[in-house]
């Protein structure tokens, strides 16, 4: 089965480092090599993210756009270009600007809830217009944090309902199902044409702790209530949120939650429909 990654990350942030450490993920360039060889991934998009310092994630001091920091991307991998609301200045939408146009940028992310603001903002508003402009999907950040400076009520993804709705030509991806709203996400699938969302970072963590959630029918069941409320596996796209997880655990685990008839839907095919610059023979 083709599957592209459509949420990863490939920076030097001080709380991934620790995870893969604890999580016996090889975090290189190397190590995404061999995962991805050994799982038949085709293509990646990494998440643009930095920070000045280590540990300073979210990093106010950081530039706009944010894009990775361990070396050249492997073939076939792309990035969004994160953006940091502190620093949306006219120098940093120009940088933007011109970064958005550049072959190995697919689109735009934004960390609602790591920075305290609602994506519907007006700090927001220039980065919406260029997504629009050039046609490219805004990944929004939804659900828990990675980060207990986060604020949950930034992240709650029914203010993306309302940005849904007020740039209706804006194509956006909820990340992480919104998790734990994965019913409010569901919903918002439903009702907003323009809307999808990412399966990755439902679960992280090592091995042993995928065995044990999977185990229990009443934790997966969870997802597939909002997966059948949804019904809409094709708005559905795969993803890692490596290093946070093993490539091939989370495989298997997303595939425990998706009715085979719709693998090849959601593994593959979405995501070459929303991340409209991949191109696999780069």
């Amino acid at each position: 089965m083709k599957i592209i990654d459509a949420h990863m990350h490939y920076s030097n942030i001080a709380s991934f480092l620790t995870a893969s450490e604890q999580n016996g993920v090889n975090y290189t360039k190397a190590g995404l090599e061999e995962e991805r060889g050994n799982n038949n991934i085709l293509a990646g998009i990494c998440m643009g993210l930095c920070e000045t310092k280590p540990g300073s994630f979210p990093d106010k001091q950081a530039a706009t756009p944010m894009r990775f920091d361990m070396g050249e991307l492997p073939a076939n991998y792309y990035y969004c270009a994160g953006i940091n609301p502190h620093n949306l200045d006219k120098e940093a939408i120009t940088n933007l600007d011109v970064a958005l146009q550049k072959s190995d940028c697919a689109g735009i992310k934004l960390y609602a809830g790591y920075y305290h603001y609602l994506v519907t903002s007006r700090k927001y508003e220039p980065v919406y217009q260029l997504a629009i402009k050039y046609d490219l999907p805004v990944v929004i950040h939804s659900g828990d944090t990675y980060s207990e400076r986060g604020l949950l009520k930034y992240s709650h993804p029914l203010s993306i309902d309302e940005l849904a709705v007020k740039h209706p030509e804006l194509r956006i991806v909820i990340a992480h199902l919104g998790n734990p709203w994965l019913l409010e996400t569901a919903e918002i699938l439903y009702k907003n044409k323009n809307v999808y969302a990412d399966l990755s970072g439902l679960l992280i963590g090592e091995k042993e702790l995928f065995e044990r959630f999977v185990a229990q029918d009443l934790y997966l069941n969870m997802f597939r209530t909002a997966l059948i409320l949804a019904d809409r596996y094709d708005k559905l796209l795969f993803g890692t949120d490596w290093p946070l997880a093993h490539i091939d655990v989370y495989v298997n685990f997303i595939k425990k939650l998706i009715p085979e008839a719709h693998h090849q839907q959601v593994f593959y095919e979405n995501a070459t429909k929303v991340f409209t610059k991949l191109s696999l023979g780069r």
